[in-house]
């Protein structure tokens, strides 16, 4: 069995556990590969040698397990977060909580519990000068966000869901997210926190120049819809997971809907979240509880 380990290579202590890891796998008779290190310069192995792999362990916060959720992609492999960043809401557990050879230990011997996390589907379109149309796909576990450029004092845009018009929105831009993704950017926009059980996704503008603008949720089935206004032209940027979709042209429309594929994240347990919900937003530790 092959176990594919994703560090944060600006994290010390993350590369030093890896270390560890991979000489206690080996030992133990597992194949170990590692993901390149984005900055590095030396030719490394390419992300898809994640292909054949029973375990991802990121190692870092919570971006680090978005880079192996973008590195595993549709293919299902479960991911086990070791937090080693500032947050790690996603991750499952820490050397400060538990001992880290012994989650390892019980991820191999599927005594973890399995969280399936509904991921996005991003279809941007834009039209270039000349008239050309690109239309430019991104996939996420956390949110899509449509924000004004660096030049726009807002952007103006249409909001429809599965061919329902909903309302024409200024402001800053919006968000729309999974479950997963309803604790960063969404929260920040004023989102709700959303169990991961949930598998629809969730609308929230960002500093809209009205009051009666609210955050939504949607059906799994349905698709969001974001259409620029030709009114108030302005020149939005996009990201998914933080990476920003690069166009040749003026993005007119992004489409966002459920992923055919889940992420599988391990964990102990549905109590997981709602732990990790205390601890990270109320502030609670566990002894308060």
């Amino acid at each position: 069995m092959k176990i594919f380990l994703v560090p944060n290579y600006q994290n010390d202590e993350a590369v030093q556990s890896g270390l560890t890891l991979e000489l206690w796998l080996t030992r133990q008779g597992y194949e170990v590969a590692w993901a390149r290190d984005p900055r590095s310069l030396i030719e490394t192995a390419p992300d898809d040698v994640v292909d054949g792999s029973g375990l991802v362990i990121s190692l870092g916060g919570d971006g680090t397990l978005l880079r192996a959720a973008r590195i595993v992609g549709s293919r299902e492999i479960p991911i086990l977060g070791l937090s080693y960043g500032h947050l790690g809401f996603l991750t499952a557990a820490s050397p400060a909580e538990r001992d880290i050879l012994g989650v390892v230990a019980d991820a191999l011997a599927g005594e973890m519990h399995v969280s399936r996390r509904a991921t996005l589907d991003c279809e941007v379109t834009a039209v270039s000068e000349d008239g050309a149309v690109e239309t430019v796909r991104a996939c996420g576990l956390n949110d899509m966000a449509l924000t004004r450029g660096p030049l726009s004092e807002m952007v103006e845009f249409d909001v429809s869901v599965s061919g329902h018009h909903i309302d024409r929105l200024r402001g800053d831009g919006v968000v729309v997210s999974t479950a997963t993704g309803s604790t960063g950017y969404a929260l920040s926009a004023g989102g709700p926190i959303v169990s991961p059980e949930f598998t629809g996704l969730v609308f929230v503008p960002i500093a809209a120049h009205t009051i009666q603008a609210r955050a939504f949720l949607t059906s799994p089935a349905d698709a969001v819809e974001i259409a620029v206004s030709h009114d108030r032209p302005s020149d939005p940027a996009i990201s998914v997971d933080g990476q920003f979709v690069t166009c040749a042209g003026r993005i007119e429309r992004v489409v966002a809907r459920r992923g055919d594929a889940d992420v599988l994240l391990l964990d102990y347990g549905p109590e997981s979240f709602y732990n990790s919900v205390s601890r990270v937003f109320y502030g609670v530790r566990g002894h308060d509880r």
